[in-house]
């Protein structure tokens, strides 16, 4: 969107620069819906997108801080799931298990960040952008558990679509072990979960061991 284009728009016409910068982050986040992810639905009919995936979090968060290993702020923790995909509008999405696709990924997302956010006003590009430092670096009990819940998600996919991504890309039981091993730092009792779905996948023929 150029600023030519900007000003024909009627939320432009109001005299209201706070709220027309509000108002152009919120369409131009629509294309968070198109950034497929690896990770096939349930039904497998097709690969969820990122903004599914992030609203799916947002109410693995309004369910489950129960069993954070640290009392949790629920609210951030949701807020934090939900921008903390948004710099693949222009990174893409970095599938988790191809490490030549993982070179420069933090370079990638970073130089997002700096664009995606700054473009809203001043005081929620900072709550935005803080909130996604604070999730990659997962320094606090709120992004500790929001990192576990973003490698729960998937894995119940994989294990529902009998193995969905992992019999694609032949991907074995010790890679997906090291994936999800940062669950036990958000949550131990949801670890105890993660580890029962491995198990089944394996004995089930899903996950090669």
């Amino acid at each position: 969107m150029n600023r030519k284009e900007e000003t024909t728009l009627p939320w432009h016409r109001l005299g209201d620069e706070r709220l027309a910068a509000q108002i152009d982050f919120i369409v131009r986040i629509d294309r968070l819906k198109s950034v497929a992810r690896q990770t096939l639905l349930t039904d497998r009919s097709r690969r969820e997108n990122s903004a599914e995936h992030s609203w799916h979090l947002a109410l693995m968060a309004l369910l489950l801080t129960e069993y954070a290993r640290e009392p949790v702020d629920g609210v951030r923790v949701m807020k934090m799931v939900l921008a903390h995909d948004l710099v693949e509008i222009d990174a893409g999405d970095t599938f988790c298990y191809d490490e030549n696709a993982k070179q420069g990924q933090h370079a990638r997302e970073l130089a997002a960040a700096e664009r995606i956010f700054a473009l809203l006003p001043d005081d929620q590009a900072a709550e935005l952008r803080a909130l996604w430092d604070e999730f990659e670096a997962r320094c606090t009990p709120e992004a500790r558990f929001a990192a576990a819940l973003d490698r729960l998600q998937p894995l119940f996919n994989n294990y529902l679509t009998r193995g969905g991504t992992w019999q694609e890309h032949d991907v074995v039981c010790a890679q997906v072990r090291r994936r999800i091993a940062p669950i036990a730092d958000g949550s131990p009792r949801l670890a105890e979960v993660a580890a029962a779905v491995i198990s089944a996948a394996v004995e089930e023929g899903y996950l090669k061991d």
